[in-house]
């Protein structure tokens, strides 16, 4: 199943019985630092719920739903299902609930949040899921501007290069279809 994910933040919105729920759909990486700058921003909210999915080095998908003080399983599960069901992966879905008066009961608040978490999906652009790895390769000076020409053709990005007697050792990052490519020809 491919994957997909995101490259920027993109915003949702939900209303339900004049309870407000702003969702925001960002890169994983951004996860802690989007988390604590919402809290910040949005101090009278009463929640914010959390979900994230993970692709790990060792190919498991690490995910997690935090319903912060809503009743357990109405919102940060399916928060979480909306993630796994646009098949995304390594994003994350804050969702920040300002309390509108009216209790919406546990389906109310599944769908409320759930819907939020959808509508920041729906004005997202996702884009193909590629794993990034790093490889490190060596030539010899003769070889070695071919070998950049190469790495160059293919988009990858050289980290680090060391020079040593018998030529150039490259870290090369990028995705692993194309670091597999390059190690091929």
């Amino acid at each position: 199943m491919p994957f997909k994910t995101v490259t920027r933040e993109s915003e949702g919105f939900l209303e339900d019985r004049k309870s407000r729920f702003l969702a925001y759909l960002v890169p994983v990486d951004r996860f802690d630092l989007r988390l604590e700058e919402l809290r910040k921003e949005h101090k009278k909210a009463n929640h914010i719920v959390t979900a994230h999915r993970r692709l790990m080095n060792d190919g498991r998908i690490e995910e997690s739903g935090k319903d912060d003080g809503e009743p357990a399983g109405t919102s940060g599960m399916p928060t979480q299902r909306v993630l796994q069901g646009a098949e995304l992966i390594n994003c994350a879905v804050l969702v920040v609930r300002y309390f509108g008066g009216t209790k919406l009961g546990g389906g109310g608040l599944a769908r409320a949040y759930s819907g939020a978490a959808q509508d920041a999906i729906n004005a997202a652009e996702l884009v193909p899921f590629q794993k990034m790895i790093t490889r490190t390769i060596s030539a010899d000076f003769a070889s070695s501007s071919e070998l950049e020409r190469r790495i160059a053709a293919l988009g990858l990005k050289v980290v680090t290069r060391a020079f040593t007697e018998d030529g150039v050792t490259l870290t090369v990052e990028g995705p692993e279809e194309d670091l597999a490519a390059l190690q091929l020809s």
